[in-house]
C-alpha cells in the first residue's frame, strides 16, 4: 500500500519525523530535490562540450548570482537536503532491521530488485563521492593542478588522471541505480503506485537514470579520449 494511503493509527501519538510514514515522506521529498539538482548540474556541465569560454562563463555566472550569495544559498539548501535524506534512509534501515525477523527479511530479499537491495551501498559510495567531488573540482584540495577561476581547465586536467576518471564513472553508475530506484520509490510514496501508472513510472525512472548517469560518464571518457581537451 502506498505510504500516502496508510493510516496513522497508533503512530499518530508520535511526532511526524518519528513515524516511518514521516521519514519516508522526508526521504521522498528530499529525493525529488536531489534528483532535480543532479539533472540541472548535468545539464550545466554540458557546457564543457562547448569549450573553455562557455564553461568558465557559466561557472562565473553561478558564483556571481545574487551578488555572490546565490551559490551559498544553494549549497546550504543542498547540505540540509542531503543530511535529511541520509538521516531518513539510515533511520528507516535501522528500524526495518530491528522490526523484521531474519526469515521474513530473507524472503523479502528474494523479491526485491537488485537496485533496491543495493540502495544503502550506492548511497554510501555517493556520499563519499560528494565529499571528494567538492574537494576536487570546487575547493581544489584534492586536485593537484587546481587553478581558481579556471573551471574548464580544472575539469579537463582532473579527468586526465585515469584513476580519478574511474572513480567518477563508478560513482555515476551508482547514481544511475540510486536514481532509478529512488524515482520508483518516491512515486510510490506519493501514492502513484497503480497498474495504470506503473509503466510511466518505470519509463520516467529509466530515462532519468540513464540520461543523468550516461551524460556524466561521458565527461571523463571524452577527456581521456581527447574529445574534450
Amino acid at each position: 500500500m502506498p505510504v500516502a494511503e496508510q493510516t496513522w493509527g497508533s503512530p499518530a501519538k508520535a511526532s511526524f519525523l518519528a513515524s516511518s510514514v514521516g521519514r519516508k515522506i522526508v526521504m521522498a521529498v528530499t529525493g525529488v530535490v536531489l534528483s532535480a539538482f543532479v539533472t540541472v548540474h548535468m545539464l550545466g556541465n554540458l557546457q564543457a562540450y562547448m569549450g573553455a569560454h562557455a564553461m568558465n562563463t557559466y561557472a562565473k555566472f553561478l558564483h556571481e548570482a545574487v551578488h555572490g550569495g546565490g551559490v551559498w544559498i544553494a549549497r546550504a539548501v543542498l547540505l540540509v537536503t542531503v543530511l535529511l535524506h541520509g538521516w531518513a534512509a539510515i533511520s528507516l534501515t535501522l528500524s526495518n532491521w530491528s522490526a523484521r525477523p531474519q526469515g521474513y527479511r530473507a524472503q523479502q530479499l528474494e523479491a526485491a530488485t537488485w537496485s533496491s537491495r543495493t540502495m544503502r551501498y550506492t548511497g554510501v559510495i555517493l556520499a563519499c563521492f560528494i565529499v571528494y567531488h567538492l574537494l576536487h573540482l570546487t575547493t581544489g584540495q584534492a586536485h593537484p593542478d587546481f587553478v581558481v577561476g579556471d573551471a574548464y581547465g580544472n575539469f579537463v586536467r582532473g579527468f586526465q588522471r585515469p584513476l580519478t576518471s574511474a572513480f567518477y564513472i563508478l560513482a555515476q553508475l551508482c547514481l544511475g541505480f540510486h536514481l532509478w530506484h529512488g524515482v520508483w520509490s518516491f512515486t510510490q510514496t506519493f501514492g502513484w503506485s497503480h497498474p495504470r501508472y506503473n509503466f510511466a513510472r518505470k519509463a520516467i525512472a529509466t530515462v532519468l537514470a540513464v540520461l543523468v548517469a550516461g551524460v556524466n560518464i561521458s565527461f571523463p571518457i571524452s577527456v581521456l579520449l581527447g574529445v574534450i581537451r
